[in-house]
């Protein structure tokens, strides 16, 4: 047990470099607030659902994270800082990393059966600041979620979704871009939500730039035709006239 303990502290200073040792890991709230889930998901299995919630709102109040006793979760989860909220049916695979201010919601049902209604996070998923995972979705192995992005519809895996909603965007491949990548995404503007449709229009703005150019040098060649039949005798510019029209 203590292995194990000591593996997890580990996996958490290999995706953070601000502790200068596992003594110091052991104060972070994600760590606290997942040794109690442990406690209060043992409870809930037992269908002492009370006391489960019991050590469910202590934790809530002592981390300011929000795990509800339902929740399933494998190996090594790193959630960076608090204010997460995971709600009772979701999933959450080995080496997951969640950052502050993301929720794995569920949805309202219509006909008052709970039901598996969160999200299911496959293995090595990060999931950045304030992202939002709503319903019950498959956000598969190795995904990105990028900061603020909502997602309410299943997940590639290796997929880096960015936006509202979210949707998949083009990461280059690097040797930097292979390995764990510290909030999902690369941090330059190019993988900025809210820059993400300026970016389009630009692209958008260079390709009509060059089908300009390219009309123009074709209008210039059908000048330089026409100009040219001047010279020519009538008969022959009108048959130049017709093959140019």
């Amino acid at each position: 047990m203590i292995d194990n303990f000591l593996s997890y502290l580990s996996s958490i200073k290999a995706r953070d470099p601000a502790p200068r040792s596992l003594w110091e890991i052991m104060l972070y709230p994600g760590v606290w607030a997942l040794g109690l889930h442990r406690i209060a998901h043992w409870l809930y299995e037992a269908d002492l659902f009370f006391l489960a919630r019991a050590v469910n709102h202590f934790a809530r109040s002592f981390t300011l994270i929000d795990i509800h006793p339902g929740a399933k979760i494998g190996r090594n989860l790193f959630i960076d800082h608090g204010f997460v909220v995971i709600g009772e049916t979701s999933v959450i695979g080995n080496n997951v990393t969640i950052y502050q201010g993301a929720t794995l919601g569920g949805t309202n049902p219509t006909n008052g059966e709970g039901g598996k209604r969160h999200p299911t996070i496959g293995d090595g998923v990060i999931i950045s600041l304030g992202a939002a995972i709503l319903g019950p979705v498959l956000v598969g192995e190795g995904a990105r979620i990028g900061a603020n992005a909502v997602v309410n519809k299943d997940v590639p895996a290796g997929a880096t979704m960015v936006g509202i909603p979210a949707k998949p965007t083009l990461v280059e491949v690097k040797p930097e871009t292979q390995d764990f990548i510290p909030y999902g995404t690369p941090c330059c503007d190019q993988f900025d939500p809210n820059s993400q449709k300026l970016e389009l229009l630009q692209c958008q703005l260079v390709d009509m730039q060059k089908r300009i150019a390219a009309l123009m040098v074709d209008r210039d060649n059908v000048r330089g035709a026409l100009d040219s039949d001047d010279d020519a005798p009538p008969p022959l510019r009108r048959v130049r006239a017709r093959k140019v029209t």
